[in-house]
């Protein structure tokens, strides 16, 4: 029941962070503080029967047009060597579904400036990923990379910009979901995905 809602929340309220929309739907459903959680494997699977079952066409649209913004920005941003990544690559979008892609360039500095310089608004932050190798371990044994994020607002949604050194890109970046490496597509592949 806790994937369920959890899945519902994610799909029809934008929530991307699988622990968050764990967390509010045990809440919701009673579960007390030391209840054991649905992993974030078996949330996807409710997400995308979720999408399949209550969504449909309506949710296969939005994830067009959500891909099509994101070619848009990443063309916007291609001397920033983007890639598209998360639920709008990975097809379980919801309506209100943020956007993820990752810029990897030596100066995120550099970044704020187009954006200034082009008048477009954004928030700064940090995001914290699970990597493949690096030096920083949290406390579960992990390895984290912490990175510099921009957020667009845009009529579709959040943007959100990760920006990674250029030495980066040969690092994999793991799925929230599992072990697996996060997938990622440049702007030639998803042109073709567009196709």
């Amino acid at each position: 029941m806790i994937a369920q809602v959890a899945a519902r929340m994610m799909a029809e309220e934008g929530i991307s962070d699988f622990a968050y929309a764990k967390k509010k739907a045990g809440r919701q459903l009673g579960a007390g503080e030391n209840s054991t959680l649905p992993s974030n494997a078996e949330v996807e699977a409710a997400l995308k029967l979720h999408n399949a079952l209550f969504l449909g066409e309506t949710q296969q649209a939005n994830l067009l047009e959500l891909r099509k913004k994101s070619l848009f920005t990443m063309q916007l941003l291609e001397k920033f060597n983007p890639y598209l990544t998360g639920a709008v690559l990975d097809g379980t979008a919801g309506l209100l579904a943020e956007t993820h892609i990752h810029l990897f360039t030596d100066s995120a500095k550099d970044v704020e400036m187009f954006l200034h310089n082009q008048q477009i608004p954004f928030e700064t932050g940090e995001k914290s990923y699970r990597v493949a190798q690096d030096t920083k371990r949290d406390k579960k044994g992990d390895h984290r990379k912490t990175v510099p994020k921009l957020t667009l607002e845009t009529d579709s949604g959040l943007i959100h910009l990760s920006i990674f050194m250029v030495d980066d890109i040969r690092v994999a970046n793991r799925r929230p979901t599992d072990e697996n490496p996060l997938e990622r597509l440049d702007i030639n592949g998803l042109i073709a995905l567009l196709k």
